[in-house]
């Protein structure tokens, strides 16, 4: 199914122009975005919490964190995310995940890049359900982490994490709802963790609570560290599809 997916895409690609993944405009080279879609982007850095990478409006220093960050520490290194969540990042990111458009992992991918933590030493892609995995026909996040260990050539693990129990869809749920679906979700499916500084690549952080279920198992397997990065995140009041 993945091989017949990527055969399907090359000769889309080979037999369509380029075109914007935000908007569908034809342009100049595959992976780019027109002038109006790439100025709506949001893109995400520092100044940003020591604990979390949510982004500051100011320059508060190196090492400030956020008041959620102090009142209970994240287990994991830090949530990198290339672009906000919004209009033209949703549309790539629905468009990946439900319309096929696989290629549009590699774009992710190269706009992520910047973010990999230098001692990133394993990449691990969110995992599906096989259920779901099977009626998708691939799992986006993995698409993801492809490309980027292509790309800056840290290897990768596809099935170092498996999602061995079905989980209902977590949108329009309660932060408490979410992280009470996911408990228990998941678990270690390879003996290489221990020692290595886990990237956790995902497309969409909201609420943080599928991420932490991972983080919390690849932990307890032995990894050093768990820094989660992903396409794009959800800041203040924005809900993801």
């Amino acid at each position: 199914m993945r091989v017949l997916g990527e055969v399907l895409g090359l000769v889309r690609d080979l037999a369509l122009p380029p075109r914007c993944p935000g908007c569908g405009e034809i342009v100049g080279a595959a992976h780019r975005f027109c002038a109006d879609c790439w100025s709506s982007l949001h893109f995400l850095g520092p100044p940003w919490c020591a604990g979390c990478n949510v982004p500051f409006s100011h320059d508060r220093g190196p090492d400030v964190r956020c008041a959620r960050c102090l009142a209970d520490p994240p287990r994991h290194a830090g949530v990198r995310a290339a672009v906000a969540y919004g209009d033209v990042a949703r549309t790539l990111a629905l468009r990946l995940k439900y319309a096929r458009r696989t290629a549009y992992a590699e774009t992710a991918a190269r706009l992520m890049l910047r973010h990999l933590p230098a001692e990133a030493s394993l990449l691990i892609p969110v995992p599906l359900h096989r259920g779901r995995l099977w009626r998708r026909g691939y799992n986006q996040a993995a698409l993801i982490a492809d490309h980027l260990s292509a790309l800056s050539g840290v290897p990768e693990i596809r099935d170092a994490l498996q999602r061995h129990r079905a989980t209902a869809p977590l949108r329009g749920h309660s932060a408490r709802a979410r992280r009470l679906a996911v408990r228990a979700a998941f678990r270690v499916g390879s003996d290489a963790i221990a020692g290595h500084h886990v990237v956790l690549v995902d497309d969409v952080y909201t609420s943080g609570a599928t991420t932490d279920a991972c983080t919390a198992v690849l932990l307890r397997a032995g990894a050093a560290s768990v820094t989660i990065l992903t396409w794009t995140r959800v800041i203040g009041d924005e809900t993801a599809d």
